[in-house]
């Protein structure tokens, strides 16, 4: 991607008494705070849905800031761990959200605690994203000292338990309209040529569920009898695969994923059902693979509809000019990124155009056994954050 392009950072000032270059400078103490915080939360096992994790794990950052306002807000996911909201208030004129997520996808039996191995901090939720969340609470802590205070009217630090798996919007998102900026802390990334990058392009993201309901018989003596869902369903995942058009107008992706039949070896299946991830620029163009879905094949009812679908997110004419003023108080390019993956960036990026995200630390394996942050991007990637804020931050040219 081209540079960013925009006001000059050289022309913002921010407000009070801290100026936007020793705002920077803070980035030693919060790559500090984040060194010290991301064992301390990878330790803690927090998969979705589990309550003696989210909360142990919601302990450990009330306890990183403890100058900090506490309120908890019901899950948007019902019956889960209610969310953190952490705020620290100034005398400033600018409000902002810091968002992240407490929850990870591997269970508590393959639960992996942090390690430091040479330049990497292994463990489950490492960079997916309590590395994010650790930079995010140092953040709000070094900001919480009254020297601070006059950079902001309020600082926000929304920390949820259900990003992994949720699936319906995210309810807190209306709560911060009017906000001036909203900056999530996923991980991070450089662009092709090596320079720090933030995401301010995301795809919408779905999933298409198939449900099948066929006729079961004896596979061995009436196999004929049998309208097999599992058949049925394996054709659909192909009608469904042969949509994947990445390269089109909508950057339209269609995974098969999940397919579940049968009971038995010798039972022809009379059920299943089958999943697909979906992505696109924009959530309408899930309708399309709804739709392709026959409502009859072979003598087996197909039902098709959309699942989970979350936001698309495009901040990229906002984040253009802040995003040039961080490069120049940084000394060095922030470039403007796009990614696949969801996150509850796109949510509130409904409510607040100004959003950015990808200010975690740099990393690998989000998901994966060989999960881990790379030690020596916590300080880099703590100033970009840092830059990108006190952009925010500044006053009107």
């Amino acid at each position: 991607m081209s540079a960013p392009s925009g006001g000059g950072g050289e022309r913002f000032r921010l407000a009070g008494i801290a100026s936007a270059a020793s705002l920077i400078d803070l980035g030693p103490a919060v790559a500090e705070r984040a060194l010290r915080l991301t064992p301390v939360l990878v330790d803690i096992s927090s998969p979705f849905g589990d309550p003696v994790g989210a909360a142990r794990a919601v302990d450990a950052c009330i306890a990183a800031v403890p100058t900090a306002d506490v309120v908890r807000l019901p899950s948007s996911s019902p019956g889960l761990e209610d969310d953190l909201l952490l705020t620290v208030r100034g005398t400033g004129r600018r409000r902002i959200v810091l968002v992240g997520h407490l929850d990870t996808v591997i269970p508590t039996d393959q639960h992996r605690p942090a390690r430091e191995v040479g330049d990497r901090i292994d463990g489950s939720g490492t960079i997916d994203m309590k590395g994010g969340d650790a930079i995010a609470l140092g953040i709000l802590a070094e900001l919480s000292a009254d020297a601070w205070r006059a950079s902001y009217a309020q600082l926000d630090l929304l920390l949820v338990c259900d990003e992994e798996w949720r699936h319906g919007p995210m309810l807190h998102a209306s709560r911060f309209a009017g906000y001036d900026a909203c900056l999530c802390f996923e991980a991070g990334e450089r662009d092709p040529q090596g320079r720090e990058a933030v995401v301010v392009r995301r795809k919408a993201a779905g999933s298409v569920e198939v449900s099948a309901q066929g006729r079961a018989a004896h596979a061995g003596a009436a196999p004929d009898e049998g309208r097999s869902a599992l058949l049925a369903l394996a054709s659909a995942a192909i009608t469904l695969a042969n949509l994947h058009d990445p390269s089109g107008p909508q950057r339209l992706s269609v995974v098969p994923s999940i397919l579940r039949s049968g009971e038995a070896v010798n039972i022809v299946p009379g059920s299943g059902a089958l999943t697909c991830d979906v992505r696109a620029d924009h959530s309408s163009a899930f309708d399309a693979v709804v739709a392709a879905v026959p409502a009859e094949l072979d003598g087996v009812t197909l039902e098709a509809r959309l699942g989970r679908s979350w936001p698309g997110m495009d901040a990229s004419a906002a984040a253009a000019p802040i995003l040039s003023a961080a490069s120049e108080l940084l000394g060095r390019p922030v470039m403007p990124a796009a990614r696949g993956g969801a996150s509850d960036a796109s949510h509130v990026a409904a409510v607040v155009p100004l959003t950015i995200d990808g200010l975690g630390p740099l990393g690998e394996g989000s998901h994966a056994a060989h999960e881990h942050l790379v030690t020596s991007s916590l300080l880099p990637r703590s100033e970009v954050a840092l830059a990108v804020l006190a952009a925010c931050l500044a006053g009107e040219p």
